[in-house]
């Protein structure tokens, strides 16, 4: 009689090849994962509120806004705000001159830093440690300190008053910064790229603006982001220079309408406020992707 011999199945195995196991995590480390994914759902709410609050605000009533009990969802809803603030020509002009001061200052600062991190990068020259580091100073030098030269400068040159003038401003504070994050964008470049260019018939400089400059696209982008919001943002420099009524850039005139009327108009500055957000929101959803790009990027190389 044959005997066949039969291997007793291992466990698991019962049902076909045994895939990869998985390793059952330790119950600690799974409430600790819960706990600081907690912890982050509430930081984010923390930050998304004062958003939500001023979206809510501008969208209620005086009669609501101004009640003694806070309304947590705008009802009844109403326009009128965004109406009264759409309405005012006051803010389009002072929307475009935000606009204006904002885009010429990016592009100051940009072309600017793109030349110097490239200098800073490629060549070596005396003092280049010290240039480096003078660079870095400036930056932490208060922005009080240069008011008076500042003022005398752009008056000398009669740009008081003066959407340019205020976009020289704007770049140059914004300049040592940018400098500095693209310095970092460049050194990941391999300079052999751009001598391989040049043995194929480029020039010095055509080398770098066809090969380098594409490379650096995240970076600019990155370092964009961060001048624009400076200036966008910017209130004292534009109450320095600025000194005519009618002269405002969106910081300045939201807080000049504060103070035009008897009791603060808060729904109308809600509406203000939010409307003045809606620029830098629609750049951060076309330059999102590189911006993320360029930080994770920096962060490696720089």
């Amino acid at each position: 009689m044959a005997t066949s011999s039969t291997t007793a199945p291992s466990s698991g195995t019962a049902a076909g090849p045994a895939g990869p196991r998985r390793r059952r995590q330790p119950t600690s480390r799974l409430l600790g994962r819960g706990a600081r994914n907690i912890g982050a759902l509430l930081l984010a709410l923390l930050w998304v509120f004062p958003i939500y609050w001023m979206v809510n605000s501008s969208l209620q009533p005086d009669e609501v806004l101004y009640g003694s009990e806070p309304q947590f969802w705008p009802s009844p809803f109403t326009g009128d705000n965004y109406t009264r603030i759409i309405g005012d020509s006051s803010f389009w002009a002072a929307m475009r001159m935000s606009v204006i001061a904002t885009a010429l200052a990016v592009a100051m600062a940009l072309v600017s830093a793109v030349l110097a991190a490239a200098a800073i990068s490629r060549f070596k020259f005396r003092g280049k440690g010290p240039v480096v580091l003078t660079i870095l100073v400036i930056q932490m030098i208060p922005a009080e300190a240069l008011f008076i030269s500042q003022f005398r400068m752009l008056d000398g040159w009669g740009l008081i008053n003066s959407v340019l003038g205020l976009s020289v401003l704007y770049a140059g504070a914004s300049v040592p910064i940018t400098i500095w994050m693209l310095k970092g964008f460049v050194d990941g470049i391999p300079y052999e790229l751009e001598e391989a260019g040049q043995i194929d018939g480029c020039s010095k400089l055509g080398a770098f603006l066809r090969i380098t400059l594409p490379l650096l696209a995240p970076g600019i982008v990155a370092s964009g982001v961060f001048a624009l919001l400076s200036a966008w943002n910017e209130y004292v420099l534009a109450l320095v220079v600025l000194q005519r009524e009618s002269a405002a850039t969106l910081p300045l005139w939201l807080a000049r309408y504060n103070t035009s009327f008897e009791a603060t108009d808060w729904g109308g500055l809600m509406a203000a406020s939010a409307l003045v957000a809606i620029p830098v929101i629609i750049v951060f959803l076309f330059v999102q992707n590189k911006m993320a790009n360029g930080l994770t990027a920096g962060a490696v190389k720089g």
